[in-house]
């Protein structure tokens, strides 16, 4: 589902939001683009006598999901982030179900920009990571 909302189409208080599970393929291949190779985020046994309950899912891992929010869900296809804050509060791990909520808090009529609130929580609904995104959204008549 690709959602194509134009700016007009947007205001303040729509949401949307989507699921995702973190799989061990996910952190292989994270692994595998970026060279990160912390055993925090490889190494089963490492990261258990570090006292973490398994393998943690790398933070800017978690963070890709901002991505898929802005291009598929709010706005979808004419969206381009212009900026990022992010927070992680929690760790996640391997089989971790993720609800990736995202709120628009805010627009700006002169520069076709909404503001998000997003918050991701894992299956019991605590908050790993939370963010504010600022997002350019094509308007109808923009002849790009």
């Amino acid at each position: 589902m690709l959602n194509e909302y134009f700016y007009e189409d947007l205001e303040v208080g729509k949401k949307e939001s989507f699921p995702v599970t973190v799989t061990e393929k996910m952190l292989d291949a994270f692994r595998d683009i970026t060279g990160d190779d912390n055993p925090l985020h490889c190494d089963e046994k490492f990261a258990k006598e570090e006292g973490y309950d398994g393998r943690v899912a790398y933070g800017m891992l978690t963070a890709s999901f901002l991505s898929t929010l802005a291009g598929v869900y709010l706005p979808g296809r004419y969206s381009l982030i212009q900026s990022v804050e992010i927070k992680f509060a929690k760790p996640v791990y391997i089989g971790d179900e993720l609800t990736v909520t995202g709120e628009i808090t805010e627009t700006n009529d002169t520069c076709g920009l909404i503001f998000l609130k997003v918050a991701i929580t894992d299956g019991n609904g605590r908050k790993v990571c939370r963010a504010k995104m600022q997002i350019g959204v094509k308007k109808r008549d923009d002849q790009r």
